[in-house]
């Protein structure tokens, strides 16, 4: 294991922040996600030297997407990095290359997800900073995006959030079973997101980190490069030099806001259902009906949630804006009033004060 290095105001922020969110227990093992680039070496780096006051059992899990010509490279850099540390590494390599970032990302966490599940480390953590949080914001309030899209950055979020089936571009040496659940304490956890990229970029000047640049960090022809590149430095030149935390500190403020709603938007879904669910945890099966009396006393940002987390369950693939205000609409619509089929086939009517959604009438 590599040597403890001074005490800097890096790890002792880091170590309060643990104390204070309780995100990474003591005495559990811990897969570092390691690019090479300053904010997973940064990431390691801290919670190598936090390793004795927690108990940590850590080890190095690297992606290799095969983007770049120097990618075997960078795998070995990061390998020999985790030898001279002492510290077990497990790589993962794309059989074909993803072909956008979308992609990419989709990848990288099933990646994850599978050495965590084979190699049993119950918590996965990744170098994600605030400056990553903000400019996540600023990528989805472009595109066009609530509250949820704004604050998707968050500390911890299940495994399980993260798990499809393998993708058409493959992973190399899976063991792994697409069909096999994983368990709720499986968490991807994000450290450092009230830490800027200047201050890692900072640290590992400090400590001589072996920092691996990716080349593609700095090609303009992506999106997210764009906005790290030229709008954020825009921002801070002229309207506020610390436009980053102040950005980020909007995605934490909008989390608690999201997670608020969500359970409310639960609660009241499920009074609306007929007949109520037992289950904590609704499935929903077509055909549901839907008391709209009860969802015409809730406020719109509760009604637009509920019928999202129905549509959620019951659409192939994940819910549109359009889709979910053609739902919501008819909470207040005429009787007898029609969607067009929703993906999938399902179209919702009015039937007095019910809204029924089936797959056909």
């Amino acid at each position: 294991m590599a040597q403890s290095s001074n005490w800097t105001h890096l790890h002792a922020q880091l170590h309060r922040t643990l104390l204070l969110r309780q995100i990474l227990p003591s005495n559990q093992r811990l897969l570092v996600a390691v690019s090479g680039g300053q904010d997973s070496l940064c990431s390691l780096k801290l919670l190598v030297d936090l390793q004795p006051k927690w108990g940590w059992d850590l080890a190095i899990a690297h992606c290799d997407h095969r983007w770049r010509s120097d990618s075997q490279l960078n795998a070995s850099h990061v390998e020999n990095l985790a030898k001279n540390w002492g510290i077990s590494y497990y790589l993962q390599t794309a059989l074909l290359v993803p072909k956008t970032e979308a992609a990419a990302r989709q990848w990288r966490y099933q990646a994850l997800t599978e050495i965590a599940i084979a190699h049993n480390y119950p918590y996965i953590v990744t170098g994600h900073t605030a400056s990553d949080r903000a400019e996540t914001l600023l990528y989805n309030l472009i595109r066009g995006s609530g509250a949820d899209g704004l604050s998707a950055l968050t500390w911890t979020r299940p495994l399980c959030d993260f798990r499809s089936p393998i993708l058409d571009f493959g992973l190399e040496n899976s063991e792994e079973n697409p069909n096999s659940q994983i368990s709720a304490d499986f968490r991807l956890v994000r450290p450092l997101l009230e830490i800027t990229r200047s201050q890692t970029g900072q640290f590992c000047q400090e400590q001589k980190l072996p920092i691996w640049e990716d080349s593609t960090n700095q090609d303009l022809k992506y999106a997210r490069n764009r906005i790290r590149s030229e709008l954020l430095p825009y921002l801070e030149t002229h309207f506020n030099p610390k436009a980053q935390q102040a950005i980020a500190q909007t995605a934490e403020l909008l989390r608690a806001d999201v997670e608020y709603l969500e359970l409310a938007a639960s609660d009241l879904l499920q009074r609306a259902i007929c007949p109520i669910a037992d289950s904590e945890q609704v499935k929903f099966q077509l055909p549901v009906n839907l008391n709209r009396p009860i969802l015409r006393e809730a406020p719109l940002a509760l009604q637009r949630r509920a019928m999202r987390q129905l549509l959620q369950q019951i659409l192939p693939s994940a819910p549109s804006f359009e889709s979910v205000e053609k739902l919501t609409s008819l909470i207040a619509a005429p009787n007898r009033s029609q969607t067009d089929p929703f993906p999938g086939g399902a179209i919702a009517r009015v039937e007095k004060p019910w809204i029924i959604l089936d797959l056909k009438f």
